[in-house]
């Protein structure tokens, strides 16, 4: 079944009636993007939020200097939006664009509004998802004010195991915070202290 990915995602979290699933599918589009395609741009309002049935993205946003910075990477069974954007129709701040191929469920605010009054089991759902995201984020912001890189690195390695082979190390030193070079020869020195 197609919609096995995202129905066992969602009962991870919540038990459906046949009723239900078969309401909540029939709200969602699929949608494919390839590798450096945008989902999303800064400055456009987020109108869907996405979940990934196969690929990677990063979310992210251009300082002053031009230089991206990650704020998420995120691969199959996980969702993504720029959530400030989607909940409250303001322009997007950050900037979503395929790391890799995609092939991914979209479901509209509009749908999204719907799904929430028409099964209001999915207002659990979606709460211990933004909880989950939240205390996510608050942890990272804590350990990047706090850890020093190696720290850091470290952590990315041991809770991203899967991601590491699919991201750039470019893109690795971006979401924990350092230069590539910073990173480059961080990596030489645990290899030393390793060996």
């Amino acid at each position: 079944m197609e919609f096995q990915s995202i129905l066992n995602n969602v009962s991870k979290h919540i038990q459906l009636s046949d009723d239900e699933r078969s309401y909540f599918v029939s709200v969602l589009k699929h949608k494919e993007i390839s590798r450096k395609e945008f989902l999303l741009k800064e400055g456009e309002v987020a109108k869907n939020i996405y979940f990934i049935r196969s690929g990677a993205l990063k979310a992210y946003y251009l300082d002053t200097q031009s230089d991206e910075n990650i704020i998420m990477l995120a691969i199959d069974d996980w969702w993504i939006t720029d959530m400030y954007s989607f909940a409250m129709g303001k322009p997007a701040m950050q900037f979503i664009a395929a790391i890799e191929d995609c092939k991914l469920f979209q479901l509209s605010k509009s749908d999204f509004d719907k799904l929430l009054i028409k099964v209001p089991v999915f207002e659990r759902f979606f709460r211990i998802l933004m909880q989950n995201a939240y205390i996510r984020e608050q942890l990272r912001v804590i350990q990047n004010l706090s850890l020093p890189a190696e720290e850091r690195y470290l952590n990315f390695l041991k809770k991203y195991p899967h991601l590491v082979q699919r991201v750039t190390q470019k893109q690795i030193a971006s979401y924990i915070g350092v230069s590539p070079e910073f990173l480059s020869a961080m990596r030489k020195r645990l290899k030393r202290n390793i060996s």
